[in-house]
């Protein structure tokens, strides 16, 4: 999860968002190198002494300043595009999940287990146990087995929302009427917190999102469970 003062992006629990996070670090530095170019340029026009009147165009100045602005927007392009198709692709799913979000908080349907679907609440501050984060947790999470490509199913029932997961690199529009899907592949265990990304009235702010990855087994166990529950 973010922590205060962080100045990047969260770790990265998927492989993913691994590609995005050095896609972010390759174009910040072209970011840099590029200001800095700028800024020299700058207090180097505006320190000097040298003039020269009688200069009026510079063919060669002309075709650096056209050739390489050209050759870094292609050496972002390539990688950007790269990762939009790798964000795209879904191969043979283990599990689909449908995400349905509600004014205010999301409900899930595993829809390879017949009857298993529950609502998913944010825990109120008063009722926070020691440990838990405020604002971010809530009474049922979405349990996933790590190390498996999940697809997930998001819509809405009311108005936009947006189901979001930067430590996964998710971030995919719940429209009324329409099926939007992603997946992803969660590289390690842990709990990953989000929150709805479209404003969707007034308690938006007060519907997250929790991610539980854990092994295989324990998926099982805990599927088990909640079908005895329900």
């Amino acid at each position: 999860m973010a922590h205060p003062s962080q100045l990047g992006f969260q770790d990265a629990a998927s492989p993913v968002m691994e590609e995005l996070l050095h896609f972010h670090d390759h174009t910040l530095m072209i970011v840099f190198l590029i200001s800095s170019l700028v800024l020299y340029v700058i207090v180097a026009t505006v320190s000097t002494k040298l003039t020269n009147k009688y200069i009026l165009d510079s063919q060669e100045i002309e075709i650096v300043w056209t050739i390489v602005p050209a050759i870094i927007l292609i050496s972002i392009a390539l990688p950007s595009l790269r990762i939009l198709y790798l964000m795209d692709e879904i191969n043979d799913p283990h599990i689909t999940i449908k995400a349905l979000g509600h004014q205010w908080y999301w409900s899930y349907e595993y829809t390879d287990y017949q009857d298993l679907e529950f609502d998913s609440y944010m825990i109120q501050t008063e009722d926070l146990s020691p440990g838990q984060f405020r604002l971010l947790e809530v009474d049922h999470r979405m349990v996933v087995p790590m190390q498996s490509p999940i697809r997930v199913l998001v819509t809405a029932e009311d108005v936009l929302h947006a189901w979001t997961v930067p430590a996964l690199g998710v971030k995919i529009d719940a429209v009324p009427g329409r099926l939007n899907q992603t997946a992803f592949i969660i590289s390690r265990p842990g709990i990953f917190y989000g929150q709805c990304s479209e404003i969707c009235g007034a308690n938006h702010s007060f519907m997250p999102i929790v991610v539980e990855a854990v092994p295989l087994e324990h998926f099982e166990n805990w599927s088990s469970l909640m079908l005895e529950e329900l």
